[in-house]
């Protein structure tokens, strides 16, 4: 594995990194739950996984989250 493959980056190709913001760019509804979390939604204090695609985090409404990159950009 080359150090390029480990870093985690948001939709427009941007590095993220724990405890960074990251912004919804789509309406996600939540499974499980009745919730949708609107476009435009600031996610703040984001855990990475160790998968490349997902990071953790908390909203409001929904605690302990896993958001795919590819719905956020970094804020």
């Amino acid at each position: 594995m080359s150090d390029d493959e480990d870093i985690v980056r948001d939709s427009n190709g941007a590095a993220l990194a724990d405890g960074d913001s990251v912004t919804l760019i789509k309406d996600l509804k939540v499974k499980g739950t009745s919730e949708t979390l609107k476009r435009g939604t600031l996610v703040k204090n984001i855990r990475l996984t160790g998968k490349p695609g997902e990071v953790e985090a908390n909203t409001k409404q929904v605690k302990g989250l896993v958001l795919k990159t590819e719905f956020v950009k970094k804020a």
